[in-house]
């Protein structure tokens, strides 16, 4: 994978200017430093990256419903919840309900089926709640999507492709510098768009026996 200040490099290369050993070691670099993390974050919302894909796993302990998603953060993205104990999916449903279920009328204890997003706590990971309470242990598996924390020294690396976040980055330079002679910064924008269509083509490729057609 390509590291922080190799983006740096190649939004100055693109914009000829000479390249730096650290991502801030110039007013400059460190002021493309924070584009390129404006781009990366684009394009970690742009789509469900293979490469920022994960698993979280949440042990269940009995009559305590309340579980933190940890490692979420606050920025991500939900896309299948399973009880592996007992082989059934986990419904998503509004946190008013889950309240309702929780607080009103006698509580239910048993394998849990329902979660419910209710917060985020002081690390800045999402909180939730299930439901039935759980009456003992069980393995609830989360598939989430977490984009990348922002990029805060040289060496990290990039998680989604590189050749995007420096192309948005070098369009977003272009209009913060004005025109010099080179390409617009709506034609470089254009070029992105398009390699980022390309991208997201690919990415979904791999995994196109993961698309189900449904009737209606």
């Amino acid at each position: 994978m390509a590291t922080f200040v190799q983006a740096v490099n190649n939004v100055l290369q693109r914009l000829r200017e000479d390249t730096v050993t650290n991502w801030d070691d110039t007013d400059y670099s460190a002021m493309l430093g924070i584009l390129i993390n404006d781009a990366k974050r684009e394009i970690e919302d742009a789509h469900d990256w293979t490469q920022l894909q994960n698993v979280i796993t949440v042990n269940t302990t009995a009559d305590d419903y309340s579980y933190t998603l940890t490692g979420s953060g606050n920025r991500f993205r939900m896309q299948m919840a399973t009880n592996d104990t007992s082989d059934i999916m986990l419904q998503a449903i509004p946190v008013n309900r889950m309240r309702r279920y929780h607080l009103i009328g006698t509580t239910q204890s048993g394998t849990p089926n329902m979660y419910s997003l209710t917060g985020v706590d002081s690390n800045g990971d999402y909180t939730l709640d299930v439901y039935p309470t759980p009456d003992g242990v069980y393995s609830l598996v989360f598939d989430v999507v977490i984009p990348q924390a922002d990029l805060t020294a040289s060496a990290d690396t990039i998680s989604v492709p590189f050749h995007l976040v420096c192309m948005l980055a070098y369009a977003k330079a272009i209009a913060e510098r004005g025109e010099d002679s080179g390409a617009t910064a709506s034609e470089a924008y254009m070029m992105y768009r398009m390699a980022l269509a390309d991208a997201i083509g690919i990415d979904r490729n791999h995994f196109s026996e993961d698309v189900e057609w449904v009737a209606t």
